[in-house]
């Protein structure tokens, strides 16, 4: 799906979140449904990471996006369904979710995992999406309901699949989302909303360096490389496509 090609108007009127806004594919993901005609909602950790996103989408001419800094490790339902009552205010209609933030953790055997860095991996890859999917649900069924379709992606990898050793955290977490996925997909089979989930695989990103210290980050593709993948699940073209996880570099 890394050649497919996308229209330059495929997401004019859309609303997209993308969580982890601020840094690697996140990044890439906002500024490019941005350039395909999005209003973009960027959520991540740091303002001054996400201001920089919004100026350079608001340099090229997009529609101007907007900022929610939130930190997903320490936020609340309560703080979700506050979200979702402000999209419904500010915007009507969401159209579309990107997971994408997410934590590693540290490669370990699994008997000397931590339990507090067990505690925030999985407050950050599985509860938050977990509670932020069940808040905006409403105002992503209703959107596929008026204008057709919506699209919820989550981030998923190789190792959320078949584990490996040393992972397990990470890993862990990840078989969670893969499950989410597929009960959401199924429970929302014929409503217009599809749900999946998307494994980029080794991409140059702080995260991959984090996991691979010793490995050649020229030897990865980019963020930019994968976003045709990223383009076709959250458009228009992928109606129908649901309950799946696409590989964005099958071996």
């Amino acid at each position: 799906m890394l050649d497919y090609q996308a229209p330059r108007d495929l997401l004019r009127e859309k609303v997209i979140l993308v969580t982890g806004a601020g840094d690697g594919i996140g990044r890439e993901a906002a500024l490019t449904y941005a350039a395909h005609g999005a209003t973009v909602i960027l959520l991540g950790r740091t303002s001054a990471k996400l201001e920089a996103v919004y100026d350079q989408i608001e340099a090229a001419g997009h529609p101007l996006p907007a900022i929610v800094p939130l930190d997903l490790k320490t936020s609340t339902s309560a703080d979700y369904r506050g979200l979702a009552t402000t999209f419904t205010r500010q915007f009507g209609r969401l159209d579309g979710i990107l997971f994408n933030a997410g934590l590693l953790g540290t490669l370990s055997p699994f008997e000397h995992i931590q339990e507090k860095e067990w505690d925030e991996v999985m407050q950050v890859n599985v509860k938050s999406e977990f509670l932020l999917t069940q808040a905006l649900l409403p105002l992503v069924r209703q959107s596929a309901k008026e204008h057709g379709d919506a699209s919820i992606v989550y981030t998923s990898s190789s190792v959320g699949r078949k584990g490996r050793a040393y992972w397990g955290t990470y890993a862990i977490s990840k078989f969670a989302i893969e499950g989410m996925m597929e009960v959401l997909a199924d429970e929302l089979e014929n409503t217009g909303v599809r749900v999946n989930t998307l494994n980029p695989g080794g991409t140059r990103t702080k995260m991959r360096a984090s996991a691979f210290p010793a490995e050649d980050p020229m030897n990865l593709k980019t963020p930019t490389d994968l976003m045709p993948l990223y383009l076709y699940l959250m458009g228009s073209d992928s109606r129908g496509k649901t309950g799946q996880t696409f590989v964005a570099q099958p071996k």
